[in-house]
């Protein structure tokens, strides 16, 4: 895996050989020597990661990731603080300004490495992400959001560490913020993560009696619990472990032993960035909800029903069955909107789409064609069975009045409806539409509230 890395040193031999390094793995690298140059590279190169020295004249580094995390054209750019600091509160300080990692000089390169696919993979699914919300509020199939929200919530946490005063200060630390389970087998982790109520898995990978790893490699294996962040425990020096840990997708970890300042920090940031792309995996399903249905009635809309009614004419031209297609106009419905007003006819809609999705079966497709029209797609059924449920529909339209408004006007609404069913495998679904357009002028040019099924 390649990606575009901008590293921030103000010592021209550490972004040399940090340069050489990640160029020879094949990164493509950008330069800065200050924080300012940082800033304006992180903007115009819209880097994948940001490796970011601390100790640096005029602007540290601390200060430039709080900058870079505040700006909406780099807040998503993960940032790797590189440092000869090694105490816990300058990780602390590092992570709350908004780093995704601390590494300390001198650099492992294995360490380095893996640290950097690990976060740009998480980096390029974040982006899909946003890509996909930023192309529904393009076409304002969803609306821009804050994200106050990510944190107001606690977090529910899962936590496997066979090491009593580890365990301890790992539950007592969270618990003061979140909901905290603890899972004392890996049969016990697995059957809770699976049920996909946690938003945070902690795994230690120096179980005594179980694999670590390999439990990590099942958290990522399930449909479930492929999504949750885990944040692995490794010992002092382990290496090797940890690599093979990010290289399977860990998203972060702790080194023993575990500094309680730096475990929130790290738990806080893995929480934010699981509900963010929670946020905008709801948006986008959001977003397609709104693409195929009807926003007024619920019903699914023309695009929909054009492409679900293709797949089933396809169908039925291999296996015989017979597609039927129910095409209504509500009567006189012009005259409805101009006597009472639009907000009259809309309700009269919303309980035509009711009335009409409550009496057919759960293989029916309801559609809102646009206007007074609507569709019924019926799969497997005859032109017989097709008029049966047609009339009744009418009929259940005819039998009641349709509320007007809140103060119990009503009126009597009637609909005339077209009826077509595809004839062998040769027909297509322009043919079908056709068919039933022309039952549905035939109804209403012969007196309307009845049912026709032309060229039956």
């Amino acid at each position: 895996m390649t990606a575009r890395v901008l590293i921030v040193d103000d010592v021209p031999a550490n972004l040399k050989l940090l340069d050489a390094k990640l160029t020879a793995e094949y990164f493509d690298v950008f330069k800065a020597s200050s924080g300012l140059e940082a800033l304006e590279a992180a903007k115009e190169q819209q880097p994948d990661i940001i490796l970011l020295d601390v100790m640096m004249p005029g602007m540290d580094g601390f200060e430039v990731c709080r900058r870079l995390k505040a700006m909406p054209e780099t807040e998503h750019i993960p940032v790797v603080m590189v440092t000869a600091l090694d105490q816990p509160k300058d990780r602390v300080q590092g992570l709350e300004a908004g780093a995704d990692d601390f590494l300390t000089k001198p650099l492992n390169d294995l360490a380095l490495f893996a640290r950097v696919r690990s976060l740009v993979r998480l980096k390029m699914v974040t982006d899909e992400l946003r890509m996909r919300e930023a192309t529904g509020q393009r076409i304002g199939a969803l609306t821009a959001s804050g994200d106050n929200f990510l944190m107001g919530e606690p977090g529910r946490i899962l936590v496997i560490d066979d090491r009593p005063t580890s365990l301890k200060r790992i539950t007592e630390t969270l618990a003061n913020e979140h909901h905290v389970t603890v899972a004392e087998t890996q049969e016990e982790l697995v059957r809770l993560a699976s049920s996909g109520d946690f938003d945070l898995h902690i795994v230690s990978l120096t179980l005594q009696e179980y694999d670590g790893l390999r439990l990590c490699s099942q958290l990522r294996s399930i449909e479930a619990t492929r999504q949750t962040p885990i944040l692995a425990i490794v010992e002092e020096g382990d290496t090797g472990r940890l690599v093979r840990a990010l290289d399977m997708g860990v998203n972060d970890y702790l080194v023993r032993p575990i500094e309680r300042n730096e475990l929130v920090a790290r738990a806080r940031s893995q929480l934010r960035r699981k509900r963010y792309q929670d946020y905008l995996r709801d948006k986008f399903q959001q977003g397609l909800e709104l693409a195929i249905t009807d926003g007024l009635t619920g019903l699914y809309n023309r695009r929909y029903m054009e492409g679900h009614l293709a797949t089933l004419v396809e169908e039925a031209a291999n296996t015989g069955k017979s597609v039927a297609l129910l095409i209504f106009d509500i009567d006189y419905f012009k005259a409805v909107n101009d006597t009472y007003g639009h907000a009259a006819g809309d309700m009269v809609l919303k309980e035509f789409a009711e009335r009409i999705s409550g009496n057919v079966r759960s293989v029916d497709l309801a559609c809102r064609l646009g206007g007074e029209e609507f569709v019924v797609v019926m799969p497997d059924t005859d032109l017989a069975y097709a008029m049966t449920i047609a009339e009744r529909l009418r009929q259940c339209v005819a039998a009641k009045p349709f509320r007007l408004d809140e103060t119990g006007r009503t009126l009597d609404v009637t609909v005339s409806i077209g009826i077509g069913v595809t004839h062998g495998p040769h027909d297509t679904v322009a043919k079908l539409l056709e068919r039933a357009d022309q039952g549905l002028y035939r109804a209403k040019r012969d007196g309307r509230n009845r049912v026709v099924a032309e060229a039956a």
